[in-house]
């Protein structure tokens, strides 16, 4: 893509995990960045690269602010909360910051005459895989309140279209893992609720053990299967996305996946064997909201955004999650 200018993107939820790898990715190509960011869960020592803009999506004038003071080509927005139980238990603070806020964010955007919109959206949406792989065409009845926030999302975008000329892109990810493989950032969340950073912190010593939920699922050693993609190949997907949109190529949805269905077990195994190291495994109920088996087919990301992972195998991911964590120490 040959541009005249630098375009300026606003990254919601910029110091956060994903965000941040993506914000380094798109200073790395030339692109400025505003990263804003409340720092609930997100890091300002993550915040490496583009500008910082302190604010919270509750509250509009913190993101006129930035609006203001930059001229904002378009909107990447990352900032939502992402655990599951936690949105079983407590759905209404899920409603008001991934819904009501990402509400604030359009109706800012739209005021500054900003129509380009990236969003962070998930294979939670899909809820009980009724295929093999998933494709963006599989029936989306999420079956907890995070993935019906996401989705709602998803559905307010439209919405914009149609009566603003908002154009978007849905990118709908499946597990993030792994980290930066420069290890100027990784994966760090409080709590830590993700298996390989769990996995990783067992091997370290940090925790006791592992624990794995439900050992009974319909799949080959009964523990849940997940498509895990690295970090560094969705902040990928993110620029390509960001250029399908400068291009004028049209709003769409988008699965980012490997294809590769990995079970806790293995993940597990995988750690043990990057890591050298061995610990203990607890095994327990099953968790409410947890799908046994949630795989993606992401060829409709390759024929269009030109897009495909280069981190493919779990142990090429949970090495660079491994060397971030040892770095750490």
């Amino acid at each position: 893509m040959i541009r005249k200018k630098l375009e300026m993107i606003f990254i919601a939820g910029g110091a956060g995990y994903i965000g941040s790898h993506t914000n380094k990715m798109l200073n790395k190509r030339g692109y400025e960045t505003c990263v804003f960011d409340n720092l609930v869960y997100g890091h300002r020592e993550f915040v490496k690269w583009g500008k910082f803009h302190e604010g919270d999506l509750a509250v509009k004038e913190s993101i006129r602010a930035c609006f203001k003071k930059y001229t904002i080509d378009a909107v990447m927005h990352f900032s939502a909360f992402a655990y599951v139980g936690e949105s079983i238990k407590n759905p209404a603070k899920y409603y008001i910051n991934n819904v009501a806020n990402t509400l604030n964010l359009l109706e800012v955007m739209m005021e500054f005459g900003v129509s380009q919109f990236i969003f962070s959206s998930t294979c939670a949406t899909y809820g009980i895989a009724e295929t093999g792989k998933i494709l963006e065409s599989h029936p989306q009845k999420p079956i907890n309140p995070y993935g019906r926030s996401k989705l709602m999302v998803e559905e307010i975008l439209q919405d914009f279209e149609k009566a603003h000329g908002l154009e978007f892109v849905n990118l709908r990810y499946f597990n993030a893992a792994g980290a930066d493989p420069e290890s100027e950032i990784g994966e760090k969340h409080d709590p830590e609720t993700h298996l390989i950073p769990l996995a990783i912190m067992a091997a370290l010593g940090h925790k006791e053990n592992i624990e794995i939920f439900g050992t009974d699922y319909p799949t080959p050693d009964g523990t849940c299967l997940r498509d895990y993609i690295h970090v560094m190949d969705l902040a990928d997907a993110h620029i390509r996305a960001l250029e399908h949109l400068l291009n004028k190529k049209g709003s769409n949805s988008f699965n980012l996946a490997n294809g590769n269905g990995y079970s806790i077990r293995e993940v597990i195994d995988s750690v043990k064997r990057v890591s050298g190291k061995d610990f203990s495994v607890n095994e327990k109920e099953r968790r409410i909201g947890d799908p046994p088996v949630l795989v993606g087919d992401a060829g409709k990301a390759k024929k269009i955004l030109g897009w495909e992972p280069h981190f493919r195998d779990i142990d090429s991911i949970v090495g660079t999650a491994w060397k971030w964590h040892s770095k750490k120490i």
